[in-house]
């Protein structure tokens, strides 16, 4: 299945159901191949993939990601052999390991190692019994990786890799460790405001609860990051790697500075100006024309 240049990572939410699936056809209509879905402590990503799967053709639909302490690995074999069925073979499944701050303290499950830990789930998935109709096509499997170890298990377990929260040189050290042959698709954030300050005042509240997360810090400071970038909702140099902000062809030349570094795909993440999860309609309009580049 191929991926496509270029996908858009939004938290639908809170646009309800009817206008999820609204935004999902409005994408698809727009040239963009896939939509990806978070899964934190919300709805389940994928009840919603499986809504939007009935109200959309072509757009592959993506979890980015899939908690894997949120299901076993026997659940979710049989969730993606279902929506693969049901979407003909477009479920893009991204499985990550999430962070301790989420796993222990949220879900009350103990948080193992990384990557041991994931390499397991996926032998058990690949040997979980399943009954139900098997699916005539097979879409991708996707891990959350950042760091050495994670990243060649992605490319030794699965399709590829979809990390998030980095900056472009990232993407150049992650194709590096992939591979030639792996999918590599980062999630890029991007703001429609031209003034530094406003911009990067938004940028620093939606950077917040990840700047905090240790699994995150712990790959800034791998790609020359330091301790006080971290600080007072993380310094201007960091702030401007993970976010892009300018006017729409800013925007644009961040999205192709991930493919030069090696990216197959881009999933943009178009921010809000008011600082609520969601998405900016307008952001993902004028990004459109990316899609035939």
């Amino acid at each position: 299945m191929s991926l496509g240049k270029l996908g858009v990572w939004a938290w639908v939410d809170n646009a309800g159901f009817d206008g999820a699936a609204d935004f999902a056809q409005q994408i698809e209509s727009l040239g963009y191949s896939a939509l990806w879905v978070p899964e934190a402590v919300g709805c389940d990503p994928f009840v919603t993939l499986a809504l939007l799967a009935q109200r959309t053709t072509t757009l592959k639909l993506a979890t980015g990601i899939a908690n894997i302490y949120a299901r076993d690995a026997m659940a979710m074999q049989s969730v993606r052999k279902t929506l693969d069925g049901l979407s003909g073979g477009r479920l893009i499944m991204g499985l990550g390991v999430s962070h301790p701050e989420m796993v222990s303290t949220f879900r009350q499950h103990d948080y193992g190692k990384p990557v041991s830990t994931m390499r397991r789930y996926l032998d058990a998935m690949e040997g979980a019994l399943y009954a139900g109709p098997q699916p005539e096509q097979q879409g991708l499997l996707m891990l959350a990786a950042l760091r050495k170890n994670m990243l060649g298990l992605a490319a030794e377990k699965a399709d590829g890799a979809h990390p998030y929260f980095v900056p472009v040189e990232h993407t150049a050290r992650a194709r590096e460790i992939l591979g030639p042959d792996k999918l590599l698709a980062p999630e890029q954030m991007v703001l429609l405001e031209t003034d530094p300050a406003e911009a990067r005042r938004i940028a620093r509240g939606y950077m917040a609860t990840y700047i905090g997360l240790q699994n995150y810090r712990n790959n800034l400071l791998t790609l020359g990051f330091d301790e006080s970038d971290f600080d007072n909702g993380g310094s201007d140099r960091l702030v401007d790697a993970i976010v892009a902000w300018g006017d729409e062809e800013a925007l644009a030349e961040r999205v192709r500075q991930h493919w030069q570094a090696g990216a197959d795909h881009v999933c943009i993440q178009a921010l809000r100006k008011d600082g609520e999860n969601g998405f900016d309609l307008e952001t993902v309009k004028k990004l459109a024309p990316l899609t035939s580049e």
